[in-house]
């Protein structure tokens, strides 16, 4: 048999120290070396989407790989990839290091400077211990259930408060339930959460009551997580917004991986604050969707908060899915700047402003009886579509997480790029999106508010259209008293020549002339028409007057 050997060390000398004795070893495949922490989750998150077979026996884990303390990360490793040995690689092996090591989940530990015979030995046992738990849980993905492995998961951030973010993960787990999948909502926002009102749900027990507990067995799980009427599965934030400083980062990693070991989905609220538990959720995750809205003040906030992720290597922002909500068509701000302000990918579904449908919804707390015609929930179902969240599980499960986990920006690697000749994690493609059709979105707002508003358009350019005929009307009535009070003054016909240049739609109208003194006055009076000239008049009449000298 073949053992596959993944090292993690950060040192490029204690890399090439150990490579060149891994290629000594018998019957050892080793692959890419992997440079951090984050890199080491990812790779082996890659790698048991397809199966448990695709994880490599064994993964050697060097006490300097950072950013992660080596302990926290083998703890991590033992949770999510249970048929994995780890063996941890110390300059200062003891008896106390080697206990705690145990605790966390390490098959063994080997101490620097590495020896020909101590990693043979060390490697030989972790991957014997790795074959005998793949042979009693199977080579099926189901074998990932029990280590957390198997659900995808989905943090949804906030760019700054009021931008959505709720809405936007409610509507998205209630798409992904409605298509068939388990699904877990999680409200991270430990200080501020709102999903319990969002759904009307009033329950006692809380995120912060799994804080204090090392092992979540799915008994202990079940009690906390609230199964609502639409078949979610909701982990509430705490009524009291002081418990959330229980909720750290190790124990929103153990609760992470105890709810993907249950649910196909999990999404997570996370607010718009980062804590170490939201850290640790977007760090997990295999989507991470930042929502903002088209303003300066929440794209500014968006870029910040990319930023932040950098800075702390929890995430890329090319590994980050940006939401524009309340988008329109007349917004200077339009996705793909956004695209290009945060570095961010931008989901080509946009969601709409919808204050009139969302309002009803949100004072209910009935977010799931959100009228299915709503362009809101349209656009962020339609998000779920290409999410792909929202595709049915193959053969239509609900149990288990071991289905479909080809999400978008998440596990989008290969196993064959990790041999020995193969390019790293981060010079691989993403898998893209499944296509789709949207459906509503900004077309169907346009069109609604462009019905609403006809009638006032058509109201306002008749008025418009009323007020130039009466300017023209005026116009008329002067213009033809002036031809006919110089014509009288010539000795001429002082009416024909009034009446010459007035429209037959206007009428005769009343055409009055004589001497004043030594002037000779023309006085017209024209009717003014409604709208259209010819077809019907307005009671009262415009007048114009004009004089001119008697030419005796």
């Amino acid at each position: 048999m073949t053992i596959r050997i993944l090292p993690a060390v950060g040192d490029p000398d204690a890399a090439r120290a150990i490579g060149g004795l891994l290629g000594q070893l018998p019957g050892v495949e080793p692959l890419r070396v992997v440079e951090d922490a984050t890199r080491l989750l990812d790779t082996l998150a890659v790698l048991a989407a397809a199966s448990v077979a695709d994880l490599p026996e064994v993964v050697l884990v060097h006490e300097r790989l950072g950013p992660l303390p080596a302990l926290e990360l083998i703890r991590e490793v033992a949770l999510r990839f249970p048929a994995t040995g780890v063996v941890l690689v110390t300059a200062t092996p003891s008896p106390a290091l080697y206990a705690a090591a145990m605790d966390a989940g390490a098959r063994g530990l080997a101490g620097l400077p590495l020896s020909y015979e101590e990693l043979g030995a060390r490697v030989q046992a972790a991957a014997h211990w790795a074959t005998g738990v793949r042979r009693h849980l199977g080579s099926g993905p189901e074998a990932l259930t029990e280590g957390g492995a198997g659900g995808s998961l989905v943090a949804v951030v906030g760019a700054k408060g009021g931008v959505g973010t709720t809405v936007t993960a409610v509507q998205l787990a209630l798409a992904a339930s409605a298509a068939g999948r388990a699904v877990a909502l999680v409200d991270l926002d430990l200080q501020a959460g709102d999903v319990a009102s969002y759904l009307d749900v009033q329950f006692r027990r809380s995120i912060a009551d799994l804080a204090g507990i090392s092992d979540i067995s799915p008994r202990v799980l079940q009690d906390a997580v609230f199964p609502h009427p639409t078949g979610l599965g909701l982990l509430l934030a705490p009524a009291e917004g002081e418990r959330g400083e229980e909720v750290g980062d190790l124990a929103a990693r153990q609760i992470a991986g105890a709810l993907r070991g249950r649910y196909e989905l999990v999404v997570v609220d996370c607010g718009t604050q980062i804590t170490a538990a939201g850290a640790a959720m977007v760090e997990l995750a295999d989507v991470a969707l930042l929502v903002t809205t088209p303003d300066v003040v929440s794209v500014r906030g968006a870029k910040r908060m990319v930023r932040l992720w950098e800075r702390l290597q929890i995430r890329k922002a090319e590994e980050t899915t940006t939401v524009v909500n309340r988008h329109s068509r007349s917004a200077e701000i339009q996705p793909p700047l956004v695209e290009r302000t945060t570095g961010t990918k931008t989901a080509r579904t946009t969601v709409p402003a919808g204050y009139k449908d969302l309002q009803p919804a949100v004072d209910s707390g009935r977010m799931q009886d959100l009228d299915a015609r709503s362009p809101v929930r349209q656009a962020l179902w339609a998000l779920a579509a290409e999410l792909g969240l929202a595709a049915p599980a193959p053969g239509g499960s609900r149990g288990p997480a071991h289905a479909d986990r080809s999400l978008s920006g998440g596990l989008r690697r290969r196993r064959a790029a990790l041999g020995p000749g193969g390019t790293g994690p981060d010079q691989l493609a993403p898998v893209p999106a499944s296509r789709f059709r949207r459906r509503g979105g900004d077309r169907g707002q346009v069109a609604v508010e462009f019905l609403g508003l006809l009638p006032l358009v058509l109201v306002v350019l008749a008025v418009v259209w009323q007020c130039v005929l009466i300017g023209y009307t005026y116009s008329l009535a002067g213009d033809a008293a002036d031809k006919g009070a110089r014509a009288g003054a010539a000795g001429g016909d002082c009416v024909s020549a009034a009446r010459a240049d007035v429209p037959g739609a206007w009428g005769d109208g009343g055409i009055g002339c004589g001497a004043e003194g030594g002037v000779y006055r023309a006085r017209v009076s024209l009717p003014v028409p409604v709208l259209f000239p010819g077809a019907a008049d307005w009671p009262w009449t415009v007048e114009g007057s004009a004089g001119a000298a008697r030419e005796d």
